[in-house]
């Protein structure tokens, strides 16, 4: 910025505009919950653009990145009308298909009256869908909006459409010139009139003072003569201020898009039965190295780097945030009773209960809350409602009975109606048949036998009755640095599951649920062997596609190998801790899910001392410690 273009610094404006931002700060956090961390982080960034526009030489760029439902979206929405910036705000969503409307993101902020270098907030949401490389790893050849790659890297916005424009609004008008002088060159004519020099327009006035840049308003463009509006034209023109790009540098650009390949739980969007916080601990770790990586398998490398290294990265919510939310809808349902009907409405903790497991989703945030509660709570308080009020009752209360499956609503004295009521989440679970929760229930004991005396530790949760039309199980495991000895511990983990089945049924009845268990031992033995180099007797890389990669089939057999003698050492494994497997199992079949002091507590009784850890820790050799032995 030159000295001549000192900017006025106004400190009580500032100072003002300061304050109302901590209060928008603060309503934003009451009204969305768990997400305070990125509420702040936020406003923090975007604090330079709303108190000092004129000072920035390039636009500010936040990334907002998540998994669906954590509201991304609704924030910038809110915040952008808590600003009061709804006139000077567009929501993008770019594509590549062939019937999208525009063809340039300076075509798009010229429709929405934001082209004009002046603050604006802009929203270029689902950006994901906007990849150039695909799956396979090609590059996507497209031709729409590539502006948007200039407006990252620098803020402006050339104006090639505006070249187009001006070129054809010239040749019009010196056309029409050419056409008038013509007739008055010619004879006098009863019906041709002086006034055949016709005005501007209101219709094309509008056009001409974006395409031009004129100081004038509308309606004086509106009122000029074609003649005069060509003259000025072509000044404009000469002075070639008409091509110079806008310069966005004062647009707030947020970018928002759901990275599945930085959230590696996505695909467990149907999973209802994972405890929110092994969820919120996995995506705790995600990292803006993650965020990079995950973009650089979507977009070309400088693409990656126009996004720019301000990246708010959401984690899923945990079960006190979901518990919170939950309150949250219930206090504006009774919030609205009152409002309306003058009715005081109690919600039991059963009915929260309820709520939670049947609209709990971790992978897919709160939308599927917000439809239980409607389900649950709003659909059946209505029927109610209208005869409470007839019996002119002050207080109503809904209460829920786990055990006869109804919903109770009481008013008055004795006023009370029951609603027969069964979760459609709870449904799914109650129709397992229980000779296969008891299937399950030995397949996952296996895995946390094995598990827990391998490693010392109790797995996160371990489940035989899930919400699933085909019933399953899991057992949850933590984080494991993938040291030699605990890639052997984790095959042998992924094999105890279809062993345990075989030793408590028989052969002839394990079921097809370890052909995936042994796939992944399978991949991990490979890997043992062909790329980790762990098998001494095999140096080179035997994973390799360039020119000189080795001869794989060589390590077939020792793969093979490998497998079957750490099956069999997962078998004797189990054989010598049966009584614990099926101590383990019986309880989960009762119980169809147990806690980790749960499986504790079981272990203890056969001899085995288990740790409990949260879902942060990582299972790790103690290097620290050994290398300090060192002398």
């Amino acid at each position: 910025m030159s000295t001549e273009q000192k900017v006025e610094v106004n400190l009580e404006e500032i100072n003002t505009k300061k304050r109302r931002l901590e209060v928008i700060k603060q309503e934003l956090k009451s009204e969305f919950i768990g997400i305070d961390y990125i509420i702040d982080e936020l406003i923090s960034y975007i604090q330079i653009w709303y108190l000092m526009p004129d000072v920035l030489a390039r636009p500010i760029v936040v990334n907002l990145w998540g998994m669906t439902g954590v509201g991304k979206t609704d924030l910038i929405r809110r915040l952008v009308s808590k600003l009061e910036y709804q006139d000077r705000f567009v929501e993008v969503e770019l594509s590549h298909g062939e019937n999208y409307w525009y063809t340039s993101v300076a075509s798009i902020f010229e429709s929405n009256c934001i082209n004009d270098g002046k603050p604006a907030i802009v929203l270029f949401d689902e950006i994901q869908r906007f990849y150039t490389i695909d799956p396979e790893g090609k590059v996507v050849t497209n031709t729409r909006s590539q502006d948007f790659w200039e407006l990252l890297s620098d803020g402006r916005l050339s104006k090639k459409d505006n070249k187009e424009s001006i070129d054809e609004y010239m040749q019009r008008y010196m056309h029409s010139s050419t056409q008038r002088q013509k007739r008055k060159n010619k004879p006098a004519d009863d019906d041709m009139s002086d006034e055949d020099d016709d005005l501007v327009g209101l219709w094309e006035a509008y056009n001409l003072k974006k395409t031009f840049v004129l100081n004038e308003s509308v309606h004086e463009i509106a009122d000029m003569k074609e003649d005069d509006m060509l003259k000025i034209m072509q000044q404009k023109r000469d002075k070639k201020i008409v091509f110079e790009p806008i310069n966005h540098a004062k647009t707030l650009i947020i970018i928002s898009g759901n990275l599945d390949e930085a959230y590696s739980m996505a695909d467990e969007a149907g999973e209802t039965d994972v405890d929110a916080d092994i969820f919120r601990a996995f995506t705790e770790k995600i990292t803006i190295i993650d965020i990079k990586k995950a973009l650089s398998r979507k977009f070309k490398p400088e693409q990656v780097a126009r996004f720019g290294n301000i990246h708010l990265i959401y984690r899923s919510l945990k079960k006190q945030d979901f518990n919170a939310l939950i309150d949250l809808e219930i206090h504006k349902i009774a919030e609205r009773n009152i409002e309306h009907f003058g009715l005081k409405t109690t919600i039991t903790d059963a009915v929260k209960q309820l709520i939670y497991q049947n609209g709990v989703f971790p992978v897919q945030g709160v939308r599927p809350v917000f439809s239980s509660i409607v389900d649950v709570v709003e659909a059946n308080l209505s029927s109610v409602i209208f005869e409470a009020l007839v019996e002119s009752a002050e207080e109503i209360t809904l209460d829920y009975n786990f055990s006869e499956k109804e919903l109770i609503a009481t008013w008055g004295e004795t006023s009370e109606k029951r609603i027969p009521y069964i979760g459609k989440v709870d449904l799914i679970r109650q129709n397992n048949l229980p000779d296969m929760i008891a299937n399950i229930s030995v397949h996952e004991s296996g895995h946390a036998v094995a598990y827990s005396i391998l490693l010392g530790v109790a797995p996160l949760q371990l489940k035989s009755r899930v919400a699933s039309s085909y019933a399953g199980g899991f057992s949850f495991p933590h984080q494991i640095h993938m040291s030699e000895q605990n890639v052997l511990k984790k095959i042998k983990i992924y094999l105890a599951g279809g062993l345990a089945e075989a030793m408590i049924f028989g052969e002839e009845n394990v079921t097809i649920a370890q052909s995936f268990d042994r796939e992944d031992a399978a991949g991990l033995v490979m890997e043992y062997i062909r790329k980790f180099g762990f098998d001494r007797n095999f140096a080179s890389y035997y994973m390799s596609s360039a020119e000189y990669s080795m001869d794989m089939t060589v390590t077939d057999w020792p793969i093979e190998k490998m497998m079957k003698n750490l099956e069999q050492e997962t078998q004797e494994l189990l054989v010598q801790n049966k009584d614990y497997l099926v101590t383990l199992s019986k309880v989960l079949f009762q119980k169809g899910s147990l806690q980790p002091q749960e499986v504790v507590e079981i272990a203890q009784k056969f001899g085995h001392t288990l740790n409990v850890y949260n879902e942060n820790h990582l299972i790790i050799a103690p290097y620290q410690h050994t290398l300090e032995q060192q002398s």
